[in-house]
Formats: structure tokens, sequence, C-alpha cells
């Protein structure tokens, strides 16, 4: 899917899914096949503190005072950031809203603007499954290449197919058991939300256990349904 879909209206999409899921990887594509912005609410912050912005220079002073910053500045930040023109076609979401306080203050930001969510998407995994899937993963230390003790394997043992490295690393937090911790707080976190957008109509829900191009393309078919 190498040619940019273009949408009838600007899509609004909020990627939902616990660590592992994919989000990364298919809001990534979404940009690809629509010319979508992701937008991670980590990044927005580091930019307007950058930049120097009012928004930002509030969210600076809160941090540095060691406090979380507000949904007020988040949502100030991100509204000056959908103002501006590489995002015409439209946002994916990624980290924000986390509860359904935040989910609601989105929607008076976007009806302001004039939009709305146009689907929350909801990557659904296999608990089990997904402990495998991100207990299992490393990268070569050398350039960064994934790798996995079932899924994917370097050609030649402890040589990166890559770029040749031969010293490999692992996430800390990439064992079976904080795994389960963070699906388990992802799940009470995230129930909220999930029947916030059900309850809106705009929820879709997709089998994230499958191969990537099938993700894809049921992505792909989703935002081009709902954004038509």
């Amino acid at each position: 899917m190498a040619d940019t879909t273009t949408l009838t209206t600007p899509a609004v999409l909020i990627l939902l899914g616990p660590p592992g899921a994919g989000k990364g990887t298919q809001a990534r594509m979404l940009e690809e096949d629509f010319g979508l912005v992701q937008l991670s609410t980590g990044d927005l912050l580091r930019a307007a503190v950058a930049a120097g912005t009012d928004a930002g220079l509030r969210a600076k002073a809160v941090m540095e005072a060691g406090q979380l910053v507000s949904d007020d500045i988040v949502l100030a930040i991100l509204q000056d950031r959908m103002a501006q023109p590489d995002v015409a076609r439209g946002i994916i979401l990624d980290g924000f809203p986390r509860t359904d306080g935040q989910a609601a203050a989105l929607d008076g930001l976007l009806a302001r603007a004039g939009q709305k969510v146009t689907a929350a998407i909801s990557l659904e995994v296999d608990d089990e499954a997904m402990v495998g899937r991100v207990s299992g993963r490393y990268t070569c230390a050398a350039c960064g290449e994934g790798y996995h003790d079932e899924f994917k394997q370097p050609a030649q043992a402890g040589t990166c197919d890559k770029c040749g490295g031969t010293a490999f690393k692992r996430r800390a937090d990439d064992n079976a058991e904080t795994v389960r911790e963070r699906l388990k707080a992802y799940h009470a976190q995230t129930a909220p939300l999930i029947a916030y957008y059900e309850a809106r109509g705009v929820l879709e829900r997709i089998d994230a256990m499958g191969a990537i191009a099938d993700i894809r393309r049921t992505l792909a078919a989703i935002v081009e349904r709902v954004s038509a």
C-alpha cells in the first residue's frame, strides 16, 4: 500500500492497545497509507517546551517543579499542533486520552474546531500470547534491528542480519512478570475509555494477534469506511 489514499474528510484516530500490540508499527503504516500524522503527547510536550510556546512554557514550569502536566496544558499544546498545515489530512493520537475525563475534554476541543473523533481503534490481544511476544524481544546493540527468541532470530546465530553486529540487548522491563503487570494495568485503565467510545458509536475492534500486513489492511479498510 505505497500510494497515499486521499480521505474525504480529515481523520482523528485514536489507537488503543497494550504495550507490544503494534500501535507504533500500525501508526507508521497509517501515516504512509493516508498521509496522517502521528501525535505522541510526550513528543508534543518536548517540542512545545523547545519551541517556547505559551503552553510549552507552562509545561516546562510544571515539569521543572516535578509535577505532572495538567490536562489543560496538554490540550492547549495539542490544539496548537493541530493548527499546523501538515496535519490537514488528519491525525493519529498516541498516549492521549488515557481516561474518560480526558476523552470528554478532547471531544470539546475537537468540537470547537468543527471536528470529532473519527474512530477509536482497539488493537486487541491475547494476554498470555502477548507475554511471550514481548518478553522474547531483543535488539542489536549497534543498529537497533529487532529480533525475537521464537519468531525472528538472526540467520546466523549471534550475528545481526542488518549490520553484522554481535552484541544484543533486552529492555529490563521486557520480562514475563513485568509484562503481565503492564497488561493488568492497561486493562484497568483503558476499560472505561473503551466503554466511553463504544457508547458514542466510534469504537472499532481489531484482532492484533495476526500478521502485520493483515492488520494493516483491516485498519486501512476501517479508516476508509469511517472517513467517507
